[in-house]
């Protein structure tokens, strides 16, 4: 009897598609398994999604080229998240398969295990009294003599009976016995030695679980703990508000040592890799061998590792990963943490599926029955209104670890010092007096500087001209390190000119300041002093977070200089100084989210001073003191930010009161991308009406040549979120019928950062 499957392919596309099990294979398939399959004049690796479908009418179905897998690489709450974040995200599901698994799972030659040579004796020489032959033949070849004796000894094979015989690979033989590979191939020759390939994990080994590292908490931090236990009697989700250095890794590790306790496994997500540099540290004290790191700066062949270690007998206990984590598979799922949650890097942008892995991995949690853990110092607007009705417990842990107190910020106006021309650069003589003070008590300073490059553009100064990249609207940024202009939107580099190509001037200017720059003023202005730069130019490498980190936390380094990589989280037990160069560049930005984003940012990169047993210093830069927001960072004053941003979201018709999606359209030519803009906005308001805005040009109005326009939709809560989402799609369907219009790429963005 045929037997017809529905199968996930790795392309954009919508829904599954439907091919035949030839009767060889039948006993093979189930849902879950890789298939090869036929597309075109490719075979490609699709996912079984169903069996026993339906057979469709209308065309002939193929059959299937083979099955790949003797067991599923893909759990059925996997695959029920793949849909949920196809559905809720209006995504193609293929572009989730494609997010969601290593590539070495989705080709035939993606991944190849890891082979090591190692050396073992030669079957006639392995009885005590063929070794002892080979001895008396090896008695005038002092090297190989050397070289057998030292195999014994590492295999344990010199031991009486041969018990508990050792893997000995051919390198740790050569380094141990000091001989070369001649000596090892002539032994290998004699047959005394054989070699062998023996399969090994890329996977870094842990360390021995060592409960005794699991610190005592204080009486807040016990509160704070009964709290959340006692939240989760009622809740799924819980908000743990923390103000920074309180404690919160010491209540995550109680949790997951409980979790583990009840046979659980614990999932815990951070927004940034360079976070699980010391989270990781800390981890592996307590956990060992029980803790496995998912991220992206792992090699593909790594991250399939993780993946079948996650499906065998003996996965992993605690995962903690950044937010493709959220992908895993988990059999025992009991509790997720989601540290940091009010980062907007747990949302995906570019490419599709456009997910938060914050609400994804609460869905996750829901889906095993787990809880949930949300915690920060800053949450988000969003999060903290969900605790405000009652739809999440809310934890509030208020004083730092030991009592030690929240930094005191200094607002220095430097609008006031431009003016009577008292700055050097864009250092107040206030912040490079608390940076020489701090460099003087042997102590350390972090400078933040949200822009990364040498400047962000560079001007003639006769003519005015300004580098622009050639397949965006944006203008280049300089990096003086490499001597090119670079687009940060789409690569696109241009050597530094040396005049102007519009009048020929010879004086080109830089415009503001970038991390590059901040570091070469402060190597000028303390030659003495160690620094370092921490931003996406030097953290390209799979190790540069942790060299950059390691260095700073050792005192090999004395300042350090970053972008917002550096607010998130990070624990230095010698900073005493924050310098925060720029506030007004977070708050003047055209997005109802500037505020929240700013004050958070500002929040956290001051925690980031007097973590241990002494009160930090900020140095917060702004040409305008009597901003609200900034007073309301310098008094740490969560809840009057939020009672100000909520009253203005419900006015203004906004997150949490309403969900927003941004209707995306892009083309080569601007003409045809503007009139798909004014017929899709016209579609849609036959439904929607005034929900609708625009069609407008975003901020960035062309990207890698492609011109594009934005439709924002404001639904308010409560609405019908299906059938608004089969308007959309059939919206999308309508414009492809227009002529000239079939080729205009029309995507959504749900709930955008």
């Amino acid at each position: 009897m045929p037997l017809y499957i529905d199968v996930i392919v790795p392309l954009p596309l919508d829904g599954c598609f439907t091919y035949s099990v030839p009767e060889g294979l039948q006993n093979q398939v189930m849902r879950g398994v890789r298939v090869l399959v036929p597309w075109g004049k490719k075979h490609i690796f699709a996912i079984v999604a169903a069996t026993g479908v339906p057979r469709p009418e209308g065309y002939d179905v193929k059959d299937i080229d083979r099955v790949v897998d003797s067991r599923p690489i893909l759990l059925d709450n996997q695959l029920k998240l793949w849909q949920w974040i196809a559905d809720y995200y209006m995504a193609a599901i293929g572009d989730v398969y494609k997010a969601a698994l290593p590539a070495g799972l989705k080709d035939a030659d993606g991944y190849k295990p890891k082979l090591e040579l190692r050396i073992r004796l030669g079957k006639t020489f392995r009885s005590p009294g063929a070794i002892s032959v080979a001895r008396n033949m090896l008695a005038r070849a002092d090297r190989q003599l050397k070289a057998f004796e030292t195999y014994l000894s590492l295999s344990h094979w010199n031991l009486p009976g041969g018990s508990d015989i050792k893997e000995v690979t051919r390198e740790e033989l050569c380094n141990e016995s000091h001989v070369n590979l001649t000596v090892i191939n002539l032994l290998v020759k004699r047959g005394m030695l054989e070699t062998y390939y023996h399969e090994v994990d890329r996977i870094a080994g842990g360390l021995a679980e060592g409960h005794d590292n699991i610190k005592s908490l204080n009486e807040a931090q016990t509160r704070a703990l009964d709290a959340v236990t006692e939240s989760f009697r009622t809740k799924n989700v819980t908000l743990l508000h923390g103000v920074t250095s309180s404690g919160k890794t010491e209540i995550y590790i109680h949790l997951i040592q409980q979790a583990i306790g009840r046979g659980q496994q614990v999932l815990y997500l951070l927004p940034e890799i360079a976070l699980t540099v010391q989270i990781m540290e800390r981890l592996k004290r307590v956990f060992g061998d029980r803790l496995g790191i998912y991220h992206s700066k792992y090699s593909d062949a790594e991250r399939v590792e993780i993946w079948n270690k996650q499906l065998s007998d003996t996965p992993y206990d605690v995962i903690l990963g950044a937010r493709s984590a959220v992908f895993l598979p988990f059999r025992r799922l009991g509790l997720v943490i989601i540290d940091e949650e009010h980062e907007t890097s747990f949302k995906q942008q570019d490419p599709a599926p456009r997910y938060h892995a914050r609400s994804a991995a609460i869905v996750l949690a829901s889906m095993y029955g787990a809880k949930t853990l949300l915690g920060t110092a800053t949450p988000s607007i969003e999060s903290y209104h969900n605790a405000q009705i009652g739809k999440y417990g809310l934890v509030e842990l208020m004083e730092r670890y030991k009592g030690v107190k929240l930094p005191q910020i200094e607002v220095v106006d430097i609008k006031d010092l431009q003016r009577r021309k008292m700055m050097t650069g864009p250092f107040s003589p206030e912040l490079l007096l608390r940076v020489r003070e701090a460099l003087e008590r042997g102590e350390q300073a972090l400078l933040f500087q949200n822009r990364r490059g040498f400047a962000p553009m560079i001007e003639c100064r006769q003519c005015g001209w300004v580098p622009r990249c050639q397949n965006c609207d944006v203008s280049l940024t300089l990096h003086r390190n490499m001597n090119q202009l670079t687009c940060h939107y789409c690569g696109y580099t241009y050597t530094v000119p040396t005049v102007c190509p519009a009048c020929g001037c010879t004086e080109l200017r830089t415009r503001g300041y970038g991390t590059e720059k901040i570091e070469d003023e402060m190597s000028g202005i303390f030659p003495e002093a160690r620094i370092a730069r921490m931003d996406l130019d030097t953290t390209r490498t799979k190790n540069a977070y942790e060299r950059i980190i390691s260095d700073f936390s050792a005192g090999r380094t004395d300042i350090l200089i970053g972008t917002q990589m550096i607010s998130k989280g990070l624990d230095f037990g010698r900073v005493s100084v924050v310098g925060i160069l720029n506030a007004d560049g977070m708050l003047n930005y055209p997005d109802f989210r500037a505020y929240e984003h700013a004050f958070m940012m500002m929040a956290q990169v001051s925690g980031r001073a007097g973590r241990r047993d002494k009160q930090g210093l900020v140095v917060l830069q702004t040409k305008d003191p009597a901003q609200p927001v900034i007073q309301q960072v310098v008094h740490n004053d969560y809840q009057a930010f939020f009672n100000s941003q909520i009253a203005e979201r419900r006015a203004f018709h906004y997150p949490p009161f309403y969900h927003l999606i941004n209707v995306m359209m892009k083309h080569k030519n601007d003409d045809t991308v503007n009139e798909a803009g004014i017929i899709m906005a016209g579609l849609l308001r036959q439904w929607f009406g005034a929900r609708v805005l625009g069609p407008d040009k975003p901020a960035v109005a062309r990207v890698k040549t492609f011109n594009i326009r934005k439709i924002v939709l404001k639904m308010e809560n409560g609405i019908d979120m299906k059938k608004m989402r089969e308007y959309l799609r059939l919206a999308r369907k309508k414009l492809a019928e227009y002529p000239r219009l079939g080729n205009v790429t029309v995507y959504f963005d749900v709930d955008p950062l």
